[in-house]
């Protein structure tokens, strides 16, 4: 199995802001087949180096994780990641399952 974890700092830190990302991340669930689970979660800390939102997302596959990066339900949701981040680290690596 394969987990994809993001987390980002966004333009605008208000909990609207917050809630919206994670609304549109969460629109995803139950859409993309190969998107086995998927949780979002909001930063509560907000230490200097605290993200704002963090996904983390689990595949079968690394096939599987490329699929969903160019899924068609996946892409706008991206786009609108583009517009609300500023910054994002990322770490993608296999376990057992």
């Amino acid at each position: 199995m394969v987990k994809h974890i993001v987390l980002y700092f966004l333009k605008d830190k208000s909990e609207e802001s917050k809630n919206a990302l994670k609304a549109k991340f969460m629109s995803m669930q139950g859409k993309i087949d190969c998107l086995k689970s998927i949780e979002v979660g909001i930063d509560f800390m907000h230490s200097d180096r605290s993200a704002d939102v963090s996904l983390e997302c689990t595949f079968n596959t690394k096939e599987d994780l490329a699929t969903y990066a160019e899924h068609p339900v996946h892409v706008p949701v991206k786009e609108y990641v583009k517009s609300v981040v500023e910054k994002s680290v990322s770490c993608d690596y296999e376990i057992k399952g």
